[in-house]
């Protein structure tokens, strides 16, 4: 195995040898944040989805303890957001943002790499066709056809090597992105009902206090 390695790099030079780097980085990154976004309970929303039908049906207790056993990194927030009004609702957006943000990191690696791997490929094509078109060069009439085609498919291999990097990394971070964008849906949904409607009832109560008080005097 370490023969057929040692050999690969030197068919495909310092070009091979990046492609190889950045898809160890690419499947280091991928497992760091299947675990990174199990942990944080990411894109699971069940929990958060009954605490919204409690609190809509005037059960905020029930909808509270379905938050506590909630394991999303958006519950301790939405426990917040149960007690909140109307004026808090920026800040727990805000708040919301920056756990998302965080479970966002590496995102911009892995979408850098999916987009540099195909072109870091296509650029050891072209080396390695211009290497192939100098050797047909200097060979001149004496033109071996079988070394021609060997030197193209070595060029093509860079090419092979990058859409490969490139595909796998690509599915994964949109699978990363489309859980994230669920959790910042799924976020604003939240604030939004609870905020609202808690707001909604401190005013209807202190509607109602004042209009004892009123009726008293």
């Amino acid at each position: 195995m370490q023969d057929g390695l040692v050999s690969l790099l030197g068919l495909g030079g310092p070009v091979v040898l990046t492609l190889l780097a950045l898809s160890v980085l690419a499947l280091s990154v991928i497992i760091y944040k299947i675990w990174d976004l199990h942990n944080a309970g990411v894109g699971r929303h069940r929990a958060i989805d009954r605490a919204i039908s409690a609190f809509d049906g005037g059960r905020t207790s029930e909808a509270r303890e379905h938050l506590r056993s909630s394991p999303s990194h958006l519950a301790p927030l939405l426990i917040d957001a149960l007690g909140g009004s109307a004026r808090d609702k920026t800040r727990l957006t805000a708040e919301a943002e920056t756990r998302l943000a965080r479970a966002e990191r590496g995102f911009r690696l892995l979408d850098s790499i999916a987009q540099v791997a195909p072109l870091l490929g296509l650029f050891g094509t072209v080396l390695g066709m211009i290497a192939a078109f100098q050797a047909l060069q200097e060979a001149g009439a004496s033109v071996d056809p079988s070394a021609l085609a060997g030197g193209i498919w070595v060029a093509l291999l860079t090419t092979a090597g990058g859409l490969a990097i490139a595909m796998p990394t690509s599915l994964a971070l949109s699978w990363f992105e489309s859980r994230t964008e669920a959790d910042r849906l799924m976020a604003s949904v939240a604030i939004e009902a609870f905020c609202t409607r808690s707001g909604s009832d401190k005013r209807d109560a202190t509607a109602s206090a004042d209009l004892v008080l009123t009726d008293a005097s």
